[in-house]
């Protein structure tokens, strides 16, 4: 009876109702797509970094993470190897290894991390392949061939074809030195890696650094962002006692995490200002209707009806305006959310600023159940709790004098 009397009573002054549910439902509205767009742009940003560079996942030396030393290796790669490919929700997989080393064309010099890969196991993890520009990608059966960057070639002042001697430290602490040839330009859009990187194969970096055989690191790919959890769960139990550790992309990209966190933060104080001014508007609505009612309280309480009552009956008319305007809010996020995901937002003239992000031009919001609940659910709790400050005047009011107003 109390929820029938509620519906009813919201409608008493529709115009007055109906904004207050249209605030409502904008609000979620702009939550539900805002929140949808930033999880989005963090997906695009989370997912062209590791397929570029660092994957989902890594296994290495529990130190390697911290100082790269190169002495810092995985002696037995096909134990990891085993390991990996009984380890159920991993995509792909490949090894790694690492050095720093100077770089010396006719003309210039330049420090580099010289990244050594499988090419064909590396297509299934990273967009290396697709990246290259000039030339051709890296070849097994073409020894000493090398891949840089766009900004390493013109600093250097080479093109395809040209010429690089390395010199560096090798493993066993030796001269490794070589002559690679450029095979081919990549050009990654991250600019520490267009300036900074050399690849080559596994098989010339192992002679050249006396490897011996073995790697530094094993990257890992995962179906979805939601598989990272469980997968490293798995495998730091099958490494449990052993010197070696599992790392995520936070940990080996923390500066990507926190400006993400960063990001978030600030979205969410300008979402919580947004709710508190819906809140406001719900608390006006509700103040002006106790106000205009105070002689309609004042004779049902004279009739026997307990304050507890009216205020069950208030916030029951507070809490179905809200749900009201939440579930039409959220209808219509979704459903934009959901055509800006299909086709994507392009924003002109910042191309070359989301690309120094690795972001694609094409920004995609990404619909999920937190993007569509957490915002609306915010909204309800504090409007509902809004509507009691009015609700309780109705606990402090006297029947004669309530009867008696005007």
């Amino acid at each position: 009876m109390d929820l029938t009397m509620a519906l009813r009573n919201i409608w008493r002054n529709p115009r007055r109702t109906i904004l207050t549910l249209s605030a409502i439902a904008f609000a979620c509205l702009l939550l539900v797509f805002m929140l949808s767009f930033q999880f989005g742009c963090y997906e695009a940003m989370i997912n062209t970094s590791v397929s570029i560079s660092t994957g989902h996942l890594q296994i290495q030396a529990r130190d390697y993470l911290k100082d790269r030393d190169i002495r810092q290796t995985i002696d037995d790669p096909s134990a990891v190897a085993g390991l990996l490919d009984n380890t159920q929700g991993i995509g792909a997989w490949t090894f790694r290894s690492g050095g720093f080393a100077l770089v010396s064309s006719e003309k210039r010099t330049a420090g580099v991390l010289v990244s050594a890969i499988d090419p064909e196991k590396e297509r299934r993890v990273s967009t290396v392949a697709a990246l290259v520009r000039k030339g051709a990608y890296l070849d097994q059966n073409r020894p000493f061939e090398a891949l840089i960057g766009d900004r390493l070639a013109r600093n250097l002042g080479v093109t395809v074809g040209g010429e690089l001697t390395i010199l560096g430290q090798g493993r066993d602490g030796s001269v490794a030195a070589s002559v690679l040839t450029v095979r081919g330009i990549f050009e990654s859009g991250v600019e520490d890696m267009d300036r900074n990187v050399l690849l080559l194969t596994l098989s010339d970096f192992d002679g050249v650094f006396a490897m011996e055989g073995t790697v530094h690191l094993a990257v890992i790919t995962v179906p979805s962002l939601a598989s990272v959890g469980p997968v490293k769960k798995a495998l730091s139990e099958k490494l449990s006692g052993t010197e070696f550790a599992v790392y995520d992309w936070m940990e080996i990209l923390p500066g990507l995490f926190q400006s993400i966190q960063m990001d978030l933060a600030s979205g969410l104080i300008m979402y919580l200002i947004l709710i508190i001014v819906v809140a406001f508007s719900i608390l006006n609505t509700f103040l002006m209707s106790i106000f205009e009612r105070t002689r309609e309280f004042g004779v049902m309480m004279a009739l026997g009806t307990t304050p507890g009552r009216l205020m069950r009956l208030v916030m029951l008319e507070s809490a179905a305006i809200t749900v009201l305007g939440m579930v039409l809010g959220m209808i219509l996020g979704a459903l934009v959310t959901l055509y800006y995901q299909r086709y994507g937002i392009y924003i002109e003239g910042t191309a070359d600023i989301l690309k120094q992000y690795g972001i694609p031009e094409r920004l995609y919001p990404r619909l999920s159940l937190l993007s569509l609940l957490a915002g609306p659910a915010l909204v309800f709790v504090i409007t509902f709790l809004s509507s009691a400050v009015p609700a309780f005047r109705i606990r402090r009011m006297d029947p004669v004098t309530a009867m008696n107003h005007v």
